[in-house]
């Protein structure tokens, strides 16, 4: 008995430092470029940018086989930190991709849920609970707006609302000359 202990022990030892040597010696790293990309995209995986999630954008945009400008989620401020992060000239949201938006949060009618489980299979981040042929619900802190959810659903009891602005969410307005400031508008008063 003390034997096959033994034996078992020296054979898990051995696998373990084989194991070990290969997460070594075969180590693939990924580029530090892409995972800089990827951490600037908002992680919606919606695929408005025609690619199945974020991480394939960033690897396309890297490759040259995808612009910038590609990401609704993100806006603006995406396309801009994209921008910075590759040394390139910032450009307009591609209209193809899709329009600036709010961000928004999937909202399921509850009674009118006949538990088809189809929102479920197309939500990218499992924001939908559920179970076949029961109410589903969202979990809104998960939703990030994809709206892949919406088309599925065949009672259209999915509705898409604007997130509720929190002390997190709040923003400064812009102002309505971004050029105009509190001393040129004094000036211009005298």
């Amino acid at each position: 008995m003390i034997a096959a202990i033994v034996v078992i022990a020296g054979l898990a030892a051995l696998f373990g430092l084989l194991l070990g040597y290969a997460a070594v010696r075969f180590r693939t790293a990924g580029d530090p470029v892409v995972d800089r990309i990827d951490a600037l995209l908002p992680q919606t995986q919606c695929g408005q940018c025609s690619f199945a999630g974020c991480r394939p954008y960033a690897e396309a945009i890297l490759a040259g086989e995808a612009d910038i400008n590609r990401c609704p989620p993100g806006g603006e401020a995406t396309i801009r930190a994209l921008a910075d992060l590759l040394e390139r000239d910032p450009k307009p949201l591609d209209p193809d991709s899709g329009e600036l938006k709010p961000r928004m949060v999937a909202v399921i009618d509850e009674p009118a849920c006949i538990g088809c489980t189809l929102c479920i299979q197309a939500c990218p981040v499992d924001a939908i609970l559920g179970a076949g042929k029961q109410m589903h619900t969202v979990i809104a802190r998960e939703c990030t707006g994809c709206e892949l959810c919406v088309a599925p659903c065949p009672v259209d009891c999915i509705d898409m609302i604007e997130e509720p602005v929190t002390l997190k969410t709040w923003k400064w307005p812009k102002p309505a000359n971004p050029t105009e400031t509190a001393f040129t508008r004094a000036a211009g008063q005298k």
